[in-house]
């Protein structure tokens, strides 16, 4: 096999493409001030190499479930920045997520994804795992008063409910609530490209 095509088996996300740039607009000022990051959900890695490379100050912690460890650490062993790490296995519905403290957690298109249940737990571990004044970044598409905020965001609601009955954009109110409750407040609510959002919470 060449190395053509091992190139070209690796995951791949267009979407992650199109708004890694706006992203790190964005999380560039954020992360100013910190040294470690924890990607919940880190999918084809492309985030991970891509933020690793602009921000060597950050030593950052890819993750994912472990079935997909594999071929996330496929993408991330191209990548020759020291400051990123190799991916472990995290999976967001275990109740101990048996990892240190962290001073940042960042997640990208994933609670769309993930279950009502799953989205809870993940804001809850979360709550536990930062560290006093830590940070909890989360992008992708909201509801805003249970209304999308743009008709390509309600097509997209509807591809994500006919492949699984527990996907489904979020409602900001309900995130922003949930993160309430666990003593993580809202500081930054960013519009992005693409009618998405960047969400900035922090731990009180």
């Amino acid at each position: 096999m060449t190395e053509q095509s091992n190139k070209l088996e690796l995951p791949f996300s267009q979407s992650c493409e199109n708004n890694k740039g706006p992203i790190l607009e964005k999380i560039k000022t954020i992360f100013s001030n910190n040294k470690h990051v924890l990607e919940i959900a880190s999918g084809t890695g492309q985030h991970a190499i891509f933020f690793s490379k602009k921000l060597p100050h950050l030593s950052w912690q890819p993750t994912e479930i472990p079935s997909q460890i594999e071929s996330l650490n496929s993408r991330l062993s191209t990548s020759q920045n020291e400051n990123l790490l190799p991916a472990i296995e995290l999976d967001v519905d275990q109740k101990e997520w048996g990892i240190k403290k962290t001073e940042a957690i960042f997640t990208a298109n994933s609670l769309h994804i993930m279950s009502e249940k799953s989205v809870e737990n993940l804001i809850f571990e979360a709550s536990q795992k930062l560290s006093n004044d830590g940070q909890l970044i989360v992008y992708g598409p909201f509801k805003y008063e249970q209304r999308f905020t743009s008709v390509s965001n309600a097509d997209f609601d509807s591809r994500l409910r006919d492949k699984s009955v527990y996907s489904a954009i979020r409602d900001f109110e309900w995130i922003n609530s949930l993160c309430k409750s666990k003593g993580l407040l809202l500081k930054k609510d960013f519009t992005m490209p693409a009618n998405n959002r960047l969400l900035l919470f922090k731990k009180i």
